[in-house]
C-alpha cells in the first residue's frame, strides 16, 4: 500500500544507528553502515538541498550529500572529535574536515605536529593519511547553521559510542574541538567503557581530564580545545599555534611520535 509502513526503509527509522551500529564488528563496516543512515529528516532534506543547489566555486561537483564517516587508522592511539561535517566541506567531498576553511586548519596543524602525512586535505585518493590518529564527530550529517538539535544528537550517538568501543584497545587520548562536541563526547565515552564521574567537568581550551577504563585498563585522556572554526580563527580565539600545542600533548599522552616547532 503506497505510503504504508512497509515502504519504510530501515535506514529511514529513528533506530537504525541503535541497530546497524550494534551489528558493526569492525571499523570498516560501521563506517558502512553511518553512510547509509537516514535516521533524521530535518538532515537527511538539508544535505540533499546542499547537493541540488551548490555553491558556484563548486557547480562541477557530485557532492557526497549522506552522513559522513570517521577518518584514520582502526587502531588509532589518538582520536580528534569535532562537531557535524561542513556543508560545503564534509558534505561535499565525503571525508571528515575535508575541504572546508577549518579543515584546512586542522589538517596543517596534524601535519606540523606529524599526524598527517599532508598538510591539506582535498578529497578522498588525494594521498591523505593520519597517522595513528581517527577523526570523528558526535553528529555525522551536515546540519542547517551548522547546529544540530539535541534530538538529532542523541539519535546519531549509538555511532560514535560504537566506534570508541572499537577503538577501545588502542585508544590512549581523545582532544576534543568545541564545547558541543565536549558536551556530547562525555556520555558516550561512559557508554563506551570509561568513567566520566560526576559533576563532569566543564569544557575549556587546554582542558585536561584522565577517565579511568572501567575494566582496569589504561586510563583516557580527554583535552579540550577551541574548535578551527573561522571565526575562533578569524578572532584569534584560536590560533595555529594553540591548535599545536594541544595536538601535542594528546600526542604525547597517546604515546605517539610527534613534531617539536
Amino acid at each position: 500500500m503506497a505510503g504504508g509502513r512497509d515502504t519504510v526503509r530501515p535506514e529511514d527509522e529513528a533506530g537504525y544507528p541503535v541497530r546497524a551500529a550494534g551489528r558493526a564488528g569492525t571499523l570498516a563496516a560501521l563506517d558502512t553502515a553511518v553512510t547509509g543512515c537516514r535516521a533524521c529528516p530535518r538532515l537527511v532534506a538539508w544535505r540533499e538541498e546542499v547537493a541540488r543547489v551548490r555553491r558556484r566555486a563548486y557547480l562541477d561537483w557530485e557532492y557526497w550529500a549522506r552522513p559522513v564517516p570517521g577518518f584514520g587508522p582502526s587502531d588509532a592511539a589518538l582520536a580528534v572529535v569535532g562537531l557535524a561535517p561542513a556543508a560545503h566541506g564534509g558534505n561535499r567531498t565525503g571525508r571528515a574536515f575535508t575541504g572546508d576553511p577549518s579543515g584546512d586548519v586542522l589538517y596543517a596543524a596534524l601535519h606540523a605536529v606529524g599526524l598527517a602525512s599532508r598538510p591539506t586535505a582535498e578529497r578522498p585518493g588525494d594521498g591523505l593519511e593520519l597517522l595513528g590518529t581517527r577523526i570523528t564527530m558526535p553528529v555525522h550529517c551536515a546540519p542547517p547553521e551548522n547546529r544540530p538539535t539535541t534530538r538529532e544528537r542523541n539519535t546519531c550517538r549509538p555511532w560514535l559510542e560504537r566506534e570508541l568501543a572499537l577503538l577501545r584497545p588502542t585508544l590512549r587520548a581523545v582532544v576534543v574541538l568545541g564545547g558541543f562536541g565536549w558536551q556530547a563526547l562525555l556520555p558516550v565515552l561512559e557508554g563506551a567503557g570509561w568513567t566520566v564521574g560526576r559533576p563532569r567537568p566543564a569544557f575549556g581550551h587546554g582542558v585536561r581530564v584522565t577517565l579511568p577504563d572501567r575494566t582496569g585498563g589504561p586510563g583516557l585522556a580527554v583535552l579540550g580545545c577551541y574548535h578551527p572554526s573561522q571565526r575562533n580563527v578569524f578572532t584569534g580565539r584560536l590560533t595555529p599555534v594553540m591548535l599545536r600545542d594541544v595536538l601535542r600533548q594528546g600526542a604525547a599522552l597517546a604515546g605517539l611520535a610527534y613534531r617539536e616547532e
